[in-house]
């Protein structure tokens, strides 16, 4: 194997199965208000809590863990993990320094330190990371490794997939997850890492041999505030490496390589599409059935065929076959497991028809994302390009406008609903037009999502290409306090079967 080495990622301190931990052991700094005591569970969430557990008191985007105090005491909390002493509760308190921290240890602590047992590779950027996870495990398993896979879509412990809620879950719910892995004899796990996990440390305690920075755009501004901001939390990954572990980056994006710059890693691989680096990609030939590419890398030339769709998915290619090399796994294996993946679900995900029409579905929901999937979309087709976009409600209201322009790129654009939570859709698709002032392209108002589609189809002749984006493979669609069931590539489907009729000239020129 090539620097890091599967062996220097093992260690055999790990206990056979989860066990009691003492804290006072664990964190022999810290200052106690009661008596020491052993914790046998840890939660941040007071529901959560189990008797003879601790309670993490966090401080939240929201509210403050200290309001959950009593319920947690009352579900049976041992001891409260805090940062400062809180009055007036009966239960002993550990104070510490970083309670997120602390907690991440704690729970690594009850499940074995599962982290020592595995090579693992966390993936962060904007855009990209359930891809990479998803290449990354195929590759795995056409080289007859046993992996688990954390991310957006599904969690995955080598032996049951779960439904996923978070990209990055909570520090006792990953290390659950890496204790699973090891225990269904899993050698090797990836991670989609959000930045929100990076800013709250929840894997402080899962060290990496490998962090890929895929891009940094715009996105989660409501939570970081800016820019600069964003990029700082996705550079942290850097800090989860082991000491032989190596930085992955896309030298072809500005924001990876800003990140990489404040990051402090010392070793560093970059990959690219058309532009130098350790590992440079340049496609062949391309379709709607996926592409051919060439890789130069190690002083050779490679070839793989992919089924994904798309110049940004061989740039997802490049930084799994990096991952791969880093462990060192063989070419023809990484030409495998690239090419047996047929489809990441809601990744430029298409959807069979009889129309003749280039069908698609894509979470695209951040401006460069949608940019980037026209564009691909646009040199694959040869008529006109059509796409259904919105953007999610309660959430960064700065990038509306930009989707809207992004939009622009289509030849038809039609502006709907997606996930609108608390705010009327009305507004939302107010703010996507502003984008959209001044450009030429033909687009209409449909709130319903439902009819947004079947519009978009309506108006798709044979040649055509449309793009479903934004939900991906989301399968349900926030409106209110209401989750109402909602899958974009079975509402198309339900769509295609019904007679087409094509729609009116546009109904609204400019917003």
């Amino acid at each position: 194997m090539n620097a890091i080495t599967l062996s220097a990622a093992l260690s055999d301190d790990v206990s056979a199965s989860p066990a009691p931990v003492d804290l006072a052991r664990l964190f022999p700094d810290a200052t106690w208000i009661g008596a020491q005591a052993s914790v046998g569970s840890a939660a941040c969430h007071s529901e959560r809590v189990v008797p003879c557990g601790a309670f993490a008191v966090i401080d939240g985007l929201h509210r403050h863990g200290r309001e959950y105090v009593p319920q947690a005491i009352h579900n049976g909390a041992r001891v409260l993990l805090v940062d400062r002493p809180l009055a007036g509760v009966d239960a002993s308190q550990c104070v510490v320094a970083d309670v997120r921290r602390a907690y991440s240890h704690l729970c690594a602590a009850l499940h074995g330190n599962p982290a020592r047992r595995l090579a693992i590779a966390g993936i962060t950027g904007t855009n990209g990371k359930t891809s990479v996870t998803w290449l990354l495990r195929s590759i795995l398993q056409a080289d007859r490794r046993r992996c688990g896979l954390l991310g957006t879509i599904h969690n995955d412990d080598g032996a049951t997939i779960a439904e996923s809620t978070l990209t990055t879950p909570e520090a006792a719910d990953v290390h659950g997850w890496l204790r699973r892995v090891v225990d269904h004899a899993g050698t090797h796990a990836v991670l989609e890492v959000s930045s929100h996990a990076l800013d709250q440390q929840r894997l402080a305690d899962v060290p990496l041999d490998t962090a890929v920075i895929t891009n940094v755009t715009q996105d989660h501004f409501d939570y970081h505030g800016t820019r600069e901001a964003y990029v700082r939390a996705k550079s942290r990954i850097a800090a989860l490496l082991r000491p032989a572990g190596r930085l992955v980056l896309n030298a072809g994006d500005a924001g990876a390589l800003a990140a990489g710059s404040i990051s402090g890693a010392d070793d560093i691989t970059t990959f690219a599409y058309g532009v130098s680096a350790d590992y440079t990609g340049q496609a062949v030939s391309e379709s709607t059935e996926g592409s051919r590419f060439v890789v130069a890398g190690e002083n050779e030339l490679w070839e793989f065929q992919t089924p994904l769709v798309g110049r940004h998915q061989i740039e997802n290619c490049l930084a799994a076959i990096a991952v791969a090399r880093q462990w060192g796994i063989g070419v023809e294996a990484i030409q495998c497991g690239i090419a047996q993946l047929r489809c990441v679900p809601g990744r430029l995900q298409r959807v069979e028809n009889d129309r003749g029409l280039a069908l698609f579905v894509d979470y695209a929901h951040t401006p460069d994302a949608l940019e980037r999937s026209l564009a691909h979309l646009r040199r694959l087709v040869s008529g006109r390009l059509i796409v259904v976009i919105g953007a999610g409600g309660d959430r960064d209201r700065s990038k509306r406008p930009l989707m809207g322009r992004a939009a622009c790129a289509a030849d038809m654009a039609i502006v709907t609903s997606d996930n609108p939570r608390s705010e009327h859709p009305d507004r939302i698709i107010d703010e996507i037009f502003a984008g959209m002032r001044g450009r030429e392209t033909a687009r209409w108002r449909v709130s319903n999502r439902r009819e947004a589609i079947r519009r978009a189809l309506s108006l798709a002749l044979p040649g055509d290409a449309v793009l479903v984006a934004g939900k991906g493979h989301e399968t349900v669609q926030i409106i209110g306090k209401d989750i109402v069931p909602f899958d974009d590539v079975a509402v198309v489907r339900e769509c295609l079967a019904t007679p087409s009729t094509h729609a009116p000239p546009c109904l609204l020129a400019s917003p």
